[in-house]
């Protein structure tokens, strides 16, 4: 199962990525970026604890939603991204976009490989600050 679910708390959009974020997702992407950018929340956490594969075509997706946020003055949290997906954003340049959340642990995988599911939970994170990322999240170095 592929699902890219939305939840929202008054600061904070959280989309939490279940299974691929690929090619063949990409029908996708143009509703859930539209739907993020409309909500107008400070703080976008994406939580990758679910992406069982990242390909160029889920980075572009990641960046245009970073990117948008960027344009609004709102920052862009990874959330349990695993180290390959990290790589695949690295590679493309634009790890910088995004502040990740180091304190973040990931529910355990199920015995037979399939990835967490998980249903969005609403937060209340504080907005951070112009130059001040949230506690338990860096941002990447330059």
């Amino acid at each position: 199962m592929r699902v890219i679910q939305i939840s929202t708390s008054p600061t904070t959009t959280t989309l939490t990525v279940t299974g691929d974020l690929d090619l063949g997702q990409r029908d996708q992407f143009p509703e859930v970026t539209a739907r993020v950018g409309s909500l107008r929340r400070q703080l976008l956490v994406v939580d990758m604890c679910g992406v069982t594969f990242l390909d160029s075509t889920g980075a572009a997706f990641l960046i245009s939603l970073a990117d948008g946020g960027r344009r609004r003055g709102a920052a862009t949290v990874l959330r349990g991204a695993a180290a390959r997906d990290l790589f695949v954003l690295e590679i493309c340049g634009v790890l910088d976009m995004f502040r990740l959340d180091t304190q973040h642990r990931c529910p355990e995988t199920p015995d037979d490989g399939t990835p967490p599911g998980g249903t969005p939970v609403e937060e209340d994170v504080v907005a951070p600050q112009a130059d001040a990322a949230p506690a338990g999240v860096d941002r990447p170095h330059p």
